[in-house]
């Protein structure tokens, strides 16, 4: 929750100059909005990782946002300079918070590994002998049955 809400104030502020386009509040006020989701299904793991997924991917916005969005010395004037300073602020949070949203996934069950179904995981399946068959042959003989005399 309080992960939330500091990337909620804290885009507020980013975007309250007018600096940025629409897409910067948009991108980060909807994975705020996922988080939420997150916080209030405490038992989904789709939630938490969505919410995983979505700041990262703003890492990545964010910094297209600054960079390409970032004004000429000419034209800062202090109210600009907070709006950036939140922003950027917000982006150098965003990978704690990654970390923090990472460790409530692993609490809810989630694995070390993301499966992203290409590789399975496990042991292979493919010699298995179920044993609750009764006439499933053994894989060694009996000792105490003596053996057939070959000649």
């Amino acid at each position: 929750q309080a992960i939330i809400l500091v990337h909620w104030l804290l885009t507020v502020w980013g975007s309250m100059n007018y600096l940025f386009p629409a897409s910067y509040a948009w991108g980060n006020f909807s994975i705020l909005a996922v988080g939420i989701w997150a916080v209030v299904q405490r038992d989904s793991l789709d939630a938490i990782m969505m919410f995983l997924t979505g700041l990262l991917l703003t890492v990545l916005t964010d910094i297209i946002h600054v960079s390409v969005f970032y004004p000429s010395n000419d034209y800062l004037t202090d109210v600009k300079r907070f709006s950036i300073g939140m922003a950027i602020f917000s982006l150098l949070l965003t990978p704690a918070s990654c970390y923090f949203v990472y460790q409530m996934y692993r609490e809810r069950g989630g694995e070390y590994t993301f499966n992203i179904g290409l590789i399975r995981a496990g042991q292979d399946r493919s010699t298995y002998e179920p044993i609750d068959q009764q006439d499933a042959s053994p894989q060694w003989p009996d000792p105490s049955k003596a053996a057939p005399h070959p000649y």
